[in-house]
């Protein structure tokens, strides 16, 4: 599995299913006018959209007919499950900024979770009891329209992720102004954290003893 980050929220996550089956898993593609560019070819099997917001919904920058999820349920395609789950963009039951969805994505084996711009201070038990069992989380630590860094630090003790990967926070040229990394770093004791490229993982790489933060680079 590849997992590779664009910038704010969108990931792109591929995975081989069996030797003829390759899949591709865009979420939450942006639009260009928030500063930042996505690939030109930009082809996908599955794509997932945790809200209706122009940074979260471009969905026409993706090429290849995919699967569009845009809300809470079940969905299995290509050898991958997804659930979606409920939550909200703000600490006021989505009074201030509405709903978001959050992604649960399993892939060889791996169990992803992605949780959008997440505004709640902290997870309810029936979200946690439906998002059960993680191995990598896909966090906003930027605050401003989502958690914070200090929220994101509480939101991972009750996930209680193996795996932790930062977003939707201040990089160079987003013209949303947001927090950066460095703030979320500090919280958890990390002075610099080295970017990858991309991150490339299987089942068995994945250490239950140790949990790790892992910073993507665009």
């Amino acid at each position: 599995m590849n997992i590779i980050w664009y910038g704010q929220s969108c990931f792109q996550v591929s995975s081989s299913q069996g030797k003829n089956n390759h899949v591709s898993i865009i979420i939450d593609p942006f639009g260009g006018d928030i500063g930042l560019k996505l690939p030109r070819k930009l082809e996908a099997d599955i794509v997932l959209v945790s809200h209706d917001h122009f940074d979260h919904n471009n969905i026409k920058a993706v090429s290849g007919s995919p699967l569009v999820i845009k809300g809470p349920g079940e969905y299995d395609a290509r050898g991958v499950f997804v659930q979606g789950i409920s939550g909200y963009h703000d600490n006021s039951q989505g009074a201030e900024r509405g709903n978001v969805t959050i992604y649960i994505i399993e892939a060889e084996g791996v169990r992803i979770c992605h949780l959008g711009d997440l505004g709640q201070k902290e997870l309810s038990s029936d979200q946690l009891e439906k998002i059960g069992e993680v191995d990598i989380l896909m966090i906003p630590v930027g605050g401003v329209y989502t958690i914070d860094a200090d929220e994101a630090i509480k939101i991972m003790a009750q996930v209680e992720p193996k795996i932790t990967i930062p977003m939707h926070y201040q990089i160079p040229k987003l013209k949303i102004k947001l927090g950066g990394i460095d703030k979320f770093l500090k919280a958890l004791g990390m002075k610099s954290l080295e970017p990858l490229p991309k991150l490339s993982i299987k089942k068995k790489d994945i250490s239950s003893e140790e949990a790790k933060i892992i910073a993507l680079k665009i």
